[in-house]
């Protein structure tokens, strides 16, 4: 074979493979990804007499057991890696559990994102042990000052203690915006309002931070996860991970996204489930797909939490059918 010719045979190769990594990319983009996942059936074993409520979110904690927040009694539990419950706490203090986080301390995080009788509409701090540390906002109380929420959603936590809270599930109050406290708890900044365009949000429905310190936010109805700087910037938005009702990265910028909302009326063209990807590079690897008899009929199903732990298991927390599930690579 001639220099040319052979030049050319590595050009053709080249380009196949360019582009068979671009369809391979839509595909999983779309919702066609593989699934390299089974489901450790029956891991999370609840105590006797307790049953799952709505659950709504998952973190890790430093050990490799798992946190999770559900709608039931007592509300938060924490798993050992044989899936017994080890830990456990809240009752009473909740109207609707909401967003969860594990700082680096190891303390467990949590927003109440309703109010009734007087209740709800906070963030807490908590010790591994269960003491109550940190409130933020006022017990019942809604509105858009800087010291009340309005439906708060996710609560993150920076390297340095800095507090990240999405704000804006409460629907008859229009506000929508991220909230940044000091680590001990004084207001900082707000950013955001309600609409569709770079740095507004439409129910920003979780929160995350990778190992470069942007804030990823799930800007659930407007179907994108958006990236800002510390201070708020607007750096891009990501639409392939689909409608994202949840977010979690890993230290080594692993991401994963749940999908609960996705069909032909909200978001076309992408399926529900939960998306494994990349915080580097906004690739999107594989799909983990929820299954239900007619998505159209239902706006809102499945996994609305997730988390990766160390020995990449991926988490779901199902929220309208109550089921937390654990799955391993194949």
């Amino acid at each position: 074979m001639t220099d040319s010719r052979l030049a050319k045979s590595v050009v053709v190769v080249v380009l196949l493979l360019v582009i068979a990594a671009a369809v391979a990319t839509v595909s999983a983009q779309n919702g066609r990804a593989p699934n390299p996942y089974r489901e450790d059936a029956n891991w999370a074993k609840l105590p006797p007499g307790a049953k799952w409520g709505g659950v709504i979110s998952v973190d890790p904690a430093s050990n490799g057991d798992m946190w999770v927040f559900h709608r039931g009694t007592p509300p938060i539990l924490r798993f050992d890696a044989s899936g017994k419950v080890v830990k456990s706490f809240g009752e009473g203090m909740f109207v609707q559990p909401h967003g969860m986080t594990v700082d680096r301390d190891g303390n467990v995080w949590v927003t109440d994102a309703q109010i009734k009788d007087g209740k709800g509409n906070q963030v807490f701090k908590f010790s591994p042990d269960g003491k109550l540390l940190m409130t933020l906002g006022k017990a019942g109380v809604a509105g858009a000052g800087n010291d009340v929420f309005s439906g708060p959603c996710d609560v993150a936590v920076a390297q340095n203690g800095d507090i990240f809270v999405a704000d804006g599930h409460i629907a008859d109050v229009p506000v929508n915006r991220i909230m940044k406290f000091s680590k001990d708890g004084k207001f900082v900044k707000a950013w955001g309002k309600r609409g569709s365009g770079p740095g507004e949000f439409d129910t920003p429905h979780s929160i995350a931070i990778d190992s470069r310190g942007r804030i990823f936010v799930a800007d659930r109805t407007n179907s994108r996860m958006q990236i800002f700087d510390q201070d708020g910037r607007f750096l891009d938005q990501w639409k392939q991970f689909g409608r994202p009702s949840g977010v979690y990265i890993d230290r080594n910028d692993n991401m994963i996204v749940a999908d609960s909302q996705s069909n032909s009326a909200q978001n076309p063209g992408f399926t529900r489930g939960i998306r494994v990807g990349s915080a580097r590079d906004g690739k999107v690897t594989a799909l983990i797909p929820f299954t239900e008899p007619d998505p159209e009929k239902n706006n809102n199903a499945g996994v609305e939490g997730v988390a990766i732990d160390a020995k990449g298991n991926v988490y779901g927390a199902e929220v309208s059918t109550q089921v937390f599930r654990k799955y391993q690579k194949s």
